[in-house]
C-alpha cells in the first residue's frame, strides 16, 4: 500500500460510495494476506464488523470464477465467505471474513498447538473434504484433464531444471521427462472425477469459530473437475507445513474410510487408493518446483524459496515408491539449485539407491 498505488485509491473511491451502505471505516483498511497471483486481499473495520476486500486486477485476473464457485459452495452448504458488493469490470470485491487465523497461522503460533488439537482440525479438513466432494456440483467446471496435466508439467523442467538449477537437459533426459509425464498424466487423468479446490491446504483453511465445527474454505476460484485424490493430496503434502509420511498415512486412511461410507467413486483397496494419492502427489509436487522457481524469477516473489525443500522431499517420497520413476529419481541427484541448503541435501543423494 503505497501513496502512488493508482488501483488503491481506485478501490477507496468504490468502497466509500457503492460499498457505503456496509459502513466501512477506510482508515483502518491493511493488507490481510499475500497471494501467488496477482490478486490482493486487504482487512477493513466496518459497523458489521471485520470485513475483506479483494482486488484482482483486470485483464490478469477476473472475479468471476470466484463468484460462480462461491455459489457452488454456498449452495452445497460450505463455510465459504459471502460476497457483500461486487465490481466486476474493476475487479473488486467486499467478502464477509472468515476469521484472522489460518490452519496455517495456528500451526505456526507459539505454543505450538497439541497435537490432540491438530487432529480435530484435520479431522474437520477432512470432513469437510469428503462433504465438499459429494455435494458440490462440479460439471459447470472446468475440466482438470490429462492435456491440462502435461502443459502444466512443463514448468518442471523450464523453471525449476533450467532457470533454477541451471541444468541443461539431455536429449535422453528430456525424453524421459516427457515418457514420465505421459504416464503421470495418464494415470492421474484416470481416477474418479470430482469437486478439486485445488489449493485445499493450510493457508486456505480458516479455523472454525463459535458452535461452527467446520473450517472456512477460501481462495477457491481456481476450483475444476479433477481427480478425487487431488484436494487430499494438496492437504496431506502441504507445500508450507511438513507432514511425514505416517501422518499422511493415518490422515488419508481416515479420509478413504469416510469417502467410502459417503459413496464416493474410491477403490475398495486401500493400497490402490495410496498409490492414486501418490502419483497424484508426484504429478502435483513436480507441478509447484516449477510454479514457485518461475514466481522467485519471474516474479520476485523469492519467499516461495523457502517452500522449495518440503516441496522436493514430498516428490522424492513419492516417486521412490514405484520403480518407474527410478530415472526421474538419478535427475533430480543431478541437480543442484542454488539454495545452500537444498543442494547440501541434493549432494547426499536423493535416489533411495
Amino acid at each position: 500500500m503505497t501513496s502512488n498505488d493508482i488501483r488503491l485509491s481506485a478501490l477507496k473511491a468504490w468502497l466509500a460510495t457503492d460499498a457505503a451502505h456496509l459502513g466501512l471505516d477506510l482508515d483502518t483498511m491493511r493488507p490481510a494476506s499475500t497471494d501467488a497471483s496477482f490478486r490482493r486481499y486487504f482487512r477493513v473495520n466496518s459497523s458489521q464488523g471485520s470485513l475483506i476486500i479483494m482486488d484482482a486486477p483486470p485483464p490478469l485476473e477476473s472475479t468471476q470464477a470466484f463468484v460462480h464457485v462461491t455459489e457452488l459452495l454456498q449452495a452445497a452448504d460450505l463455510r465459504v465467505p459471502q460476497i457483500l458488493a461486487s465490481e466486476p469490470e474493476q475487479g473488486f470485491l467486499v467478502l464477509s471474513d472468515l476469521g484472522q487465523s489460518s490452519y496455517l497461522d495456528a500451526l505456526r503460533a507459539e505454543p505450538r498447538p497439541s497435537d490432540a488439537q491438530i487432529d480435530a482440525w484435520y479431522a474437520a479438513a477432512l470432513d469437510c473434504l469428503v462433504h465438499m466432494q459429494r455435494v458440490t456440483d462440479c460439471t459447470s467446471l472446468p475440466h482438470y484433464n490429462a492435456e491440462r496435466m502435461l502443459a502444466e508439467l512443463e514448468l518442471f523442467p523450464q523453471w525449476y531444471i533450467a532457470q533454477h538449477c541451471g541444468h541443461k537437459l539431455s536429449d535422453a533426459e528430456r525424453n524421459m521427462l516427457e515418457r514420465t509425464f505421459q504416464l503421470l498424466a495418464n494415470r492421474v487423468a484416470g481416477q474418479a472425477q470430482v469437486f478439486v479446490h485445488r489449493d485445499f491446504h493450510s493457508p486456505n483453511l480458516m479455523l472454525p469459530q463459535g458452535d461452527d465445527p467446520r473450517p472456512g474454505v477460501i481462495d477457491f476460484q481456481d476450483a475444476v473437475r479433477g481427480p478425487i485424490s487431488y484436494d487430499l493430496v494438496s492437504l496431506l503434502m502441504d507445500a508450507r507445513t511438513t507432514w511425514h509420511e505416517a501422518q499422511q498415512l493415518d490422515w488419508g486412511i481416515r479420509y478413504w474410510e469416510a469417502a467410502r461410507k459417503a459413496q464416493l467413486p474410491v477403490p475398495n483397496d486401500i493400497a490402490i487408493f495410496h498409490a492414486d494419492w501418490e502419483w497424484m502427489g508426484l504429478q502435483r509436487n513436480l507441478r509447484i518446483l516449477g510454479v514457485f522457481a518461475r514466481l522467485h524469477h519471474r516474479d520476485g516473489k523469492s519467499q516461495y524459496l523457502a517452500h522449495l525443500p518440503r516441496v522436493l522431499d514430498y516428490v522424492v517420497q513419492s516417486a521412490s515408491h514405484d520403480d518407474q520413476f527410478r530415472p526421474l529419481l538419478k535427475l533430480l541427484d543431478k541437480l543442484t539449485p542454488p539454495d545452500p541448503d537444498t543442494a547440501a541435501r541434493t549432494a547426499m543423494g536423493l535416489s533411495r539407491q
